[in-house]
C-alpha cells in the first residue's frame, strides 16, 4: 500500500504562515522555517501589546488630566481624590477627553470639586 501523505493540508499549513509573513523583510517573507519562526514571534509580541495598549492609553489619560487640573491650580492626586470625594462618576478616559477637547466642561467638573 503506497505511503499516504496529505500535501494538500502541508501545502495550505504554509501557505497560511507565508500569507500571516507578507510585509515582512528579507528571507523572513518568503522562506518557510524563517516566515514560521517571525509570524510566532510576532503573534507573541501582539499578545502582549493588547495588554501594554492598555497601560499606555491609561498613562496617556492620566497626564491629560494632570495638564487640565494643574491650570486651575492642582495636582492630579488632589483632583481625583476630590472627583471621588464627590462621587462624580466620570473615568479617566472621559475626564482626559474633556481636558483636551472641551476645556469649559472640565473647569465647570474642577468648579465642582473644589
Amino acid at each position: 500500500m503506497p505511503r499516504s501523505v496529505n500535501s494538500v493540508a502541508s501545502r495550505a499549513r504554509r501557505k497560511k504562515i507565508l500569507k500571516q509573513a507578507k510585509g515582512y523583510f528579507g528571507r523572513r517573507k518568503n522562506v518557510y522555517t524563517v516566515a514560521k519562526n517571525a509570524v510566532e514571534k510576532g503573534m507573541l509580541y501582539s499578545y502582549r501589546d493588547r495588554k501594554n495598549n492598555k497601560r499606555n492609553f491609561r498613562a496617556l489619560w492620566i497626564q491629560r488630566i494632570n495638564a487640565g487640573a494643574r491650570q486651575y491650580g492642582m495636582s492630579y492626586s488632589q483632583f481625583m481624590g476630590k472627583v471621588k470625594a464627590n462621587s462624580i462618576e466620570l473615568n479617566r478616559k472621559v475626564l482626559a477627553d474633556l481636558a483636551m477637547n472641551n476645556p469649559e466642561a472640565f473647569k465647570a467638573v474642577v468648579d465642582k470639586v473644589k
